[in-house]
């Protein structure tokens, strides 16, 4: 998490995760409240204005069930040793982030079903008091409302695509059968286009063709939850396809040849060691680290008669403070080590903190996409 980003209103901690509750979360609560508040009011008149609060009251009934949703997620992570980064509950339910951790099919399923397992949990104890009469007038009401409530949040997060939960099967019956997650999470971001495709089909595309007069409400909800499905989705499939190229993300393959000089060098000793310009020139300070880069055009421009007494600082540019990576890093470790550091430029150094090479974020960009970043900038 970046020092200054705001998550929301910090609730506190449960298990030592922190959980927050995001400013969107009050635009849904808002729209509960609009929305089933009047609907509560026609089933029970006798509620009066009280019927908003308890529409209210079912927004913080439904965060509760995401929160219980969530928490299961994040505590059956830690059981595997997976350290949980927060918990935010959002416009969209919420979600659990995680920090780095290495998964297997049949951990990321046991994780992923922990979620909706809650809520049937949940749901049946909920079921068992109301059936019991527990409850009676504004509890009773409540009680129903979080049974069905988890009920829903159940069966819908078992579906079988991503971003849902039940998408995780999908993935790992896939990663198992091929030995590639990348391909399961593939599989299973399409197979989240399929069911967003069939749930506008049921609830939008047939009751208008059958002439049936349109649930607004339940339309509205259907194109905002299909949308936010269909990121999802989406998503996951550029997600898979990026992870499937991190084979490719190498310093040592990727980075230009280069070779290090001290910071008091003149032009002269540049173009002794880089006479066309190749290999690149990184400028290390008194203790050995890379400080900046040398602009070959701008060296090869200053006068002969200058060269031997014109500073190397003159033709140069700064590196960012920390902008040089290990040799040996690859894959998604050179990834995140390359998202802590500033700049597009990074000096490579092998073991001995010796200067190798220079690294661009622009070739990293390349061997991840396909795609020059520099090409899709042209018109």
């Amino acid at each position: 998490m970046r020092p200054g980003r705001k998550e929301g209103i910090p609730l506190g901690r449960i298990a030592g995760i922190p959980v927050f509750l995001a400013y969107s979360w009050f635009a849904i609560a808002a729209f509960i409240v609009i929305v089933y508040g009047p609907a509560l009011l026609v089933r029970n008149p006798q509620l009066g204005v009280g019927a908003y609060f308890v529409a209210f009251a079912y927004a913080v009934l439904l965060a509760l069930s995401v929160l219980v949703h969530e928490l299961a997620h994040a505590l059956s992570a830690k059981a595997f040793k997976w350290p949980t980064q927060k918990i935010v509950l959002n416009l969209w339910g919420g979600h659990t982030q995680f920090e780095s951790f290495t998964a297997s099919p049949g951990r990321s399923v046991v994780v992923a079903m922990a979620g909706p397992a809650a809520n049937f949990v949940l749901a049946g104890i909920t079921w068992l008091l109301v059936s019991a009469n527990a409850f009676s007038g504004v509890a009773d009401i409540l009680a129903n409302i979080l049974m069905w409530a988890n009920l829903v949040i159940g069966i819908f997060n078992v579906l079988p695509g991503l971003p849902l939960d039940g998408g995780r099967l999908v993935e790992s019956a896939v990663w198992k059968a091929t030995g590639s997650q990348e391909k399961g999470t593939i599989a299973a971001g399409w197979s989240g286009r399929v069911i967003v495709a069939a749930l506008v089909l049921w609830f939008v595309v047939l009751p208008l063709f059958q002439g049936a007069s349109p649930d607004v409400s339940l339309m509205l909800i259907t194109v905002l939850v299909c949308g936010f499905l269909w990121m999802g989705a989406s998503a996951a499939i550029q997600h898979g396809h990026l992870r499937s190229r991190l084979h490719l993300v190498s310093a040592a393959a990727l980075a230009e040849p280069a070779v290090g000089l001290a910071g008091t060098a003149t032009v002269a000793d540049v173009l002794r060691v880089s006479p066309a310009g190749t290999p690149a020139v990184i400028l290390c300070g008194p203790d050995g680290r890379p400080q900046g880069v040398v602009d070959p055009y701008a060296a090869s421009q200053v006068p002969a008669t200058a060269a031997e007494t014109t500073s190397v600082l003159a033709v140069s540019h700064a590196l960012d403070p920390g902008a040089y990576v290990p040799e040996s890093s690859q894959g998604q470790e050179l990834i995140q080590y390359l998202a802590q550091l500033e700049g597009g430029e990074y000096a490579v150094v092998d073991e001995a903190g010796v200067v190798t090479g220079l690294l661009r974020q622009s070739a990293v960009v390349t061997a991840i996409t396909g795609k020059d970043p520099r090409r899709n900038g042209r018109r």
